[in-house]
């Protein structure tokens, strides 16, 4: 992501919050909305708990099982960001952290995250990653006595 672009969603992303916490606020008034942004964050904390375990528990599973635990790793690290995005005050944060820690949708994103990975991750025909190593043979080595 271009810097300009991380410099805008660290601008925006919180003046999109505020702007939708006043809204709310003239709405429902002062006290309402701010109980409701703790009430959301304690549920959000819940939810996280409930989640993470889960994915813990399917983790450890697919390890004891010899498999690689491709799928359990990507939805550990979204119920992660979930979780920080629930307990972070705001409402559209609120709305990114349910979608990340529910399991229905969290499916849709995982399956959305691999494919974009998956086009980013390009593999060559040698263990070089940055293309500078060279070969060479290696000296035999005899014991001198």
């Amino acid at each position: 992501m271009p810097l300009l672009a991380l410099i805008a969603l660290f601008i925006l992303v919180p003046l999109a919050e505020l702007y939708v916490i006043l809204k709310v606020g003239d709405a429902i008034g002062v006290l309402p909305t701010i109980a409701l942004l703790a009430i959301d964050s304690v549920l959000g904390s819940l939810l996280l708990r409930a989640q993470g375990r889960s994915v813990w528990r399917r983790f450890n599973e697919t390890m004891a099982s010899g498999r690689v635990p491709h799928r359990e790793l990507i939805d550990g690290v979204l119920v992660v960001f979930g979780g920080a995005f629930l307990i972070t005050p705001g409402f559209l944060t609120d709305i990114v952290g349910l979608l990340l820690l529910l399991p229905p949708t969290r499916s849709v994103i995982r399956r959305l995250v691999t494919r974009r990975l998956g086009r980013r991750i390009v593999t060559r025909d040698r263990y070089d990653v940055e293309g500078t190593a060279t070969e060479y043979d290696e000296p035999s080595r005899r014991l001198e006595r």
